[in-house]
């Protein structure tokens, strides 16, 4: 199994980058929303893989950290969600996106990736929505690591806002967040996590 090819970017084309270590070129596919983010042609550069091997083909798939991998190897548990239909998805939707729309059942901002029907989005919510760690959401959106604690009773307010500002930071408008969270019935023990999940659950309908 190659978990990941470490040297020179050679190449970029649409979906597809070429690089070269040990003298040999690996042509590996990443999400569009990967092209971007890439260093100059001649630059080192290290990419995770995941190496798909079918009967009519074998494929490296690429991404730029392991917790990408790890989002689209979880995709690829939900039936009918293949290498390529996985990478659609990520290419419309960051992990921390995917994650938000798993857990609000908004399966129409899945539907957007290219290859990716109702029925196929609907699934992989259903397949996911228990394995997606909401404070890891919350982790990545505020403070890029750990969720947070419980919340004492003078600390609900707090849950509040960071839920709010967690929301924003998707993408929402601050109406839109501060409205959802107000429809959370936030008691003593909750997490801002917590407020989180629940407010995105407003969101969706």
């Amino acid at each position: 199994m190659i978990r990941f090819v470490h040297g020179i970017l050679r190449g970029v084309e649409e979906g597809l980058v070429t690089v070269e270590a040990g003298g040999i070129g690996y042509g590996i596919r990443v999400a569009q929303s990967v092209l971007p983010l890439l260093p100059s042609l001649g630059e080192e550069i290290c990419i995770y893989t995941y190496f798909s091997v079918r009967e009519d083909a074998m494929e490296l798939f690429g991404f730029l950290n392991p917790e990408d991998r790890g989002m689209f190897v979880q995709l690829l548990s939900v039936s009918g969600v293949g290498p390529k239909g996985a990478l659609s998805i990520l290419s419309v939707l960051r992990p921390d996106q995917l994650r938000a729309a798993i857990l609000s059942g908004d399966s129409r901002s899945i539907q957007m990736a290219q290859g990716i029907g109702k029925r196929t989005a609907e699934r992989v919510i259903l397949d996911l929505r228990d394995k997606v760690d909401a404070g890891k959401l919350y982790g990545e959106l505020l403070s890029g690591g750990e969720a947070a604690l419980p919340m004492a009773a003078g600390e609900l307010h707090s849950a509040a806002r960071e839920a709010t500002e967690a929301l924003t930071a998707l993408g929402y408008s601050s109406a839109e967040a501060q409205g959802a969270v107000r429809k959370v019935e936030i008691t003593e023990g909750m997490t801002a996590d917590d407020v989180l999940r629940q407010s995105l659950r407003h969101l969706a309908f």
